[in-house]
């Protein structure tokens, strides 16, 4: 259909009505001109299509969330969930579903999208205010204030629910060419802006992601508004005063601000503070308007906060936030395993983040950052089935007195389902991470099987094909075909993941106990080939011509990876990656249990794909130790065998332990009376 046939929504597009001055420098390939076909994604993907899209759209329904739309528009009723942001998880599966609806048309949920939109504009209020909870008339709850926006820097997620609305919008815009959605956006843009800005009401919003909406929301109407209002709700940050609370253990988060990263103004932020998502999606915004207006003074908070995050508070999984009873950032290496938070919701945030930062300075420690988030926190998040989930990813789940400790089940559904609906989102837009490119250079970031047709020079086109079975084989085919039949130069830039050169991860947070002999193999129709390197990529600038193969092939190495000596919970303890993969070991393989597991430093592991187990995974063997205890009194270890299978597919067996890092000898043992 000619109607699907458009320039998809980019971070670095010509918007429809105006032309962007300034932009990121590096330009990421949409997600519209990639076409997938590998077998590690796609499946992901089709799952996410015909699973949990239409799974959050019926949990949607039966939990009240489509009923509040509908009692604002007759302006009765009682929130019939918990939380007024629930509006925000209609927005983003309709974001999903835009997405899905380009990959492969249904008629059926474009009608089903269009009934849901004309509903959303009934509620809409004359003036553009769109809030379900104040529109249907119930004041009562504690978190939106008695008027319009009274608690927006603490909890009412007015201006939240609206930026995940701008995205959803510009989506279902570009996707269907249609104006329904973006006309309801427009509107309540319009309207902040009679209410915020300079001479008019200042406020940093409780919780971030307006400022990407607007943004995007700028990149398709052209109205540099959008813009201004999206830099200033990021410059309100740091001028509130927080009054001091008295018996919370956690006081100094809520007195200074912090958890809302409203302590200080945000070109004096050096650390990553608070709520990690607000935070994440505070930084994916000041990207935005940094890489714009060439704002140096965002773009060097930016890189000390990075800093701080990805150097002392990430955790192996890539996941982000160590602290559950604020879900956010602890103190430097402080990663408790048993304790870890790691929303799904924070993992998406920092894939946003991290792709954003690639676009500005093109590093490929960002991307190896964004890989790590992608195939081991993220998608850890949700069920094989495409209908249950996790909230919470710890790195560990042990039976403490009796209990099963951590959300060590996966839900149908949660009273916050912000991680579900982000996760239908999040999924259809993963091929638009594979590519970018700078002027004539083309950049290879992510390894899946795909198709694209990009223009290299005016009326220059090159296909390019990936065939692979990563991220369990490191072999990767790469074909460039000019499509005008004659040769044609330009530089391609192909990623070498730090894993593949015995670099753990970008920081000095996680290394490698062992160093592999292995050393990447790049070949161009079977004839090796020199490369220089930059920021990560291997270079190979030459005249291409049809038939032209590169062939990679990274060493799938299994690495025993050692933390910073100062994470002091993983004092004496390794875990264990292959590839971009990280392992855990499960209750389901190990005679029931992991926490009473040993493995000693000098462990070898054999590797076996095993087609029928948990949709296909490689798994992992070798010995352990595991402690036995005989009577209550008698403690003894026995050797077993240890199988280890992807952190990812965890919890889709039943509940039991779980753990990622394991001690490698055993110093003392615990005295427990009860």
């Amino acid at each position: 259909m000619k109607r699907y046939i458009f320039l998809f929504f980019c971070l670095c597009s010509i918007a429809t009505f105006g032309q962007i001055q300034k932009d990121y420098p590096y330009r990421g390939v949409p997600f519209t001109k990639v076409k997938l076909n590998d077998n590690f994604w796609l499946p992901k993907l089709e799952i996410n299509r015909t699973v949990t899209i239409p799974w959050s759209f019926q949990k949607s329904k039966e939990t009240g969330r489509i009923k509040n739309f509908e009692q604002a528009v007759s302006h009765t009723g009682k929130l019939c969930t918990t939380y007024p942001f629930d509006d925000s998880d209609i927005y983003k599966i309709i974001e999903g579903a835009a997405y899905s609806l380009h990959v492969k048309y249904d008629a059926k949920l474009d009608t089903y999208l269009d009934s849901l939109i004309t509903l959303i504009g009934k509620a809409q209020e004359p003036d553009g205010y769109l809030y379900t909870t104040r529109t249907m008339g119930d004041t009562t709850h504690p978190w939106i204030g008695k008027v319009r926006y009274e608690k927006e820097h603490e909890l009412s997620h007015e201006l939240y629910n609206m930026g995940h609305f701008y995205e959803a919008a510009t989506a279902h815009y570009l996707a269907t060419n249609k104006r329904n959605m973006l006309d309801i956006a427009i509107k309540n843009a319009d309207h902040l802006l009679t209410v915020f800005g300079p001479g008019k009401k200042a406020v940093a919003p409780g919780h971030q992601v307006i400022e990407i909406g607007l943004v995007k929301l700028y990149r398709v109407t052209g109205n540099q508004k959008y813009f201004d209002l999206s830099k200033f709700f990021i410059d309100c940050r740091g001028q509130r005063k927080y009054e001091k609370k008295t018996g919370d253990k956690d006081a100094t988060v809520w007195q200074t601000g912090a958890y809302w990263q409203d302590n200080i103004p945000v070109t004096q932020q050096t650390e990553a503070l608070g709520h990690s998502v607000r935070a994440a999606y505070l930084y994916a915004g000041m990207a935005d308007v940094a890489s714009m207006t060439n704002n140096l003074d965002y773009l060097t908070a930016l890189n000390k906060i990075w800093d701080n995050a990805f150097t002392k508070k990430t955790y192996i999984t890539g996941g982000l936030g160590q602290a559950g009873n604020w879900e956010g950032f602890g103190p430097d290496y402080e990663l408790s395993n048993h304790s870890a938070y790691c929303e799904t919701c924070a993992a998406i945030a920092s894939v946003y983040w991290n792709h954003r930062m690639f676009m500005m300075y093109g590093d490929s420690k960002y991307i190896d950052i964004l890989e790590r988030t992608l195939y081991n926190g993220l998608i850890s998040g949700i069920g094989l089935d495409g209908k249950s989930f996790n909230y919470e990813n710890p790195m560990e789940y042990n039976f403490q007195k009796g209990k099963l400790s951590g959300e060590n089940k996966r839900s149908p559904w949660f009273g916050c389902s912000c991680c579900p609906t982000n996760i239908c989102r999040l999924m259809p837009s993963i091929p638009g991470y594979v590519y970018a490119q700078k002027d004539n250079r083309v950049y290879i970031n992510l390894f899946m099987s795909n198709s694209t047709t990009l223009e290299i020079l005016p009326k220059e086109n090159v296909t390019i094909t990936q065939n692979t079975e990563y991220p369990w084989q490191g072999l990767v085919s790469i074909s460039v075909e000019p499509n005008n039949k004659s040769n044609i130069q330009f530089p391609l830039y192909i990623r070498i993941p730090g894993w593949a050169k015995n670099v753990a991860f970008p920081t000095n947070l996680y290394s490698y106990k062992e160093k592999s002999p292995s050393s990447v193999s790049i070949k161009i129709n079977g004839n090796d080939v020199a490369y220089s390197e930059e920021n990560g990529y291997a270079i190979i600038d030459r005249i291409w011509k049809n038939g032209d193969k590169v062939l990679l092939n990274f060493p799938m190495t299994i690495h025993q990876v050692a933390a910073n000596e100062k994470v002091k919970d993983n004092i004496g303890k390794m875990a264990i990656e292959r590839g971009p993969i990280v392992y855990c070991a499960e209750f389901a393989d190990n005679n029931g249990a992991t926490s009473n597991l040993v493995v000693p430093d000098d462990q070898h592991f054999s590797e076996e794909f095993k087609p029928n187990l948990l949709n296909g995974v490689m798994t992992l063997k070798g010995a352990s130790h595991a402690i036995q205890i005989e009577n209550n009194v008698n403690v003894s270890t026995k050797t077993q065998p240890l199988v280890l299978i992807p952190y990812y597919a965890r919890s889709n067996r039943g509940q039991g332990e779980m753990r990622v890092w394991f001690p490698t000898k055993i110093k003392n043992l615990e005295i427990l009376t009860e």
